[in-house]
């Protein structure tokens, strides 16, 4: 573990925080406002009191200015369900050094980030399928045990990201936060998944992992492509000009991935693979603290 989760990087973790707005009703307590009134810590607002109201919650000096009875709202604190969905199909871990590393590490940090919240986040990885999730426990060990079953997470299979959000709908989790660590290639094609990406009840955060090659391939001449996952052999002769229709396509495919978040009002962060995911985490995140809305 100690190769993909040094001492350093672990300690930084450690620090960090994630600060997704308010949290849907329903939750234990925790560090993040809720949309709930009720007995916490922030004042947010008043109302008239009702026959049946908690009279310690009456407002004595308001009712000495107005001799009307009104109440003490205020906000109350309660934990952010967090569900991290890590990309561990095969071609994440096809190339040299693998995506997959930069992707455990993104997870790794999403996943200190929650606990220093005392949110209870839950990793499922996905390949050909949601594999069985495990959740962290938020208590000091926590950190360390959970980044040892990351680290040790293999291959799932080949990618199929609308299987993946298919079933984490099905399981009718408590509404909270979605955030996605992939590099978003899949067979279905980008228009599929995006498509299942609206129907997440949840708040979403999109972490996507790509290389300078994503975009500009060094490609010439006759060549066999093989897909790592399927094993299909496809030859083509790369000419500037097929070079050119490849970058238009992978151009409308960030498109459409940078347009359904911004009508979704979703997060999106992007990683170079290549690059210290920690070093860019830090550098987007003001102070270590991870901000989302949806």
């Amino acid at each position: 573990m100690a190769g993909l989760f040094p001492a350093d990087f672990v300690a930084a973790v450690s620090l960090m925080r994630l600060n997704a707005g308010l949290v849907p009703r329903g939750g234990r307590h925790a560090e993040h406002g809720s949309a709930q009134m009720g007995a916490g810590m922030e004042f947010r607002d008043f109302r008239a009191y009702m026959p049946g109201d908690d009279f310690r919650r009456i407002d004595w000096n308001l009712y000495q200015r107005s001799g009307k009875l009104f109440l003490r709202l205020f906000e109350e604190e309660r934990d952010l369900p967090v569900y991290i969905l890590l990309d561990c199909s095969d071609s994440m871990f096809f190339e040299d050094p693998p995506r997959a590393n930069a992707a455990k590490q993104a997870a790794a940090i999403l996943l200190g980030a929650a606990l220093n919240e005392h949110d209870r986040p839950v990793l499922y990885p996905f390949g050909a399928a949601l594999n069985e999730g495990f959740p962290a426990i938020p208590n000091t060990r926590a950190l360390p045990a959970i980044l040892e079953r990351l680290a040790a997470i293999g291959p799932a299979g080949p990618t199929n990201l609308r299987a993946a959000l298919h079933r984490l709908n099905a399981l009718r989790l408590r509404r909270g936060m979605v955030a996605i660590v992939s590099d978003f290639f899949d067979p279905a094609g980008i228009a599929a998944q995006v498509e299942s990406l609206h129907g997440m009840k949840h708040k979403l955060l999109l972490v996507q992992l790509c290389r300078e090659s994503d975009a500009k391939p060094q490609l010439d001449g006759e060549l066999s492509l093989v897909d790592c996952e399927t094993g299909h052999d496809l030859r083509v002769t790369v000419t500037p000009k097929a070079i050119e229709a490849y970058q238009q396509a992978y151009a409308d495919f960030q498109e459409s991935l940078l347009e359904f978040t911004h009508q979704r009002r979703a997060g999106y962060i992007t990683l170079n693979a290549d690059g210290d995911v920690l070093e860019q985490f830090m550098r987007l995140f003001a102070g270590g603290v991870i901000t989302t809305r949806g």
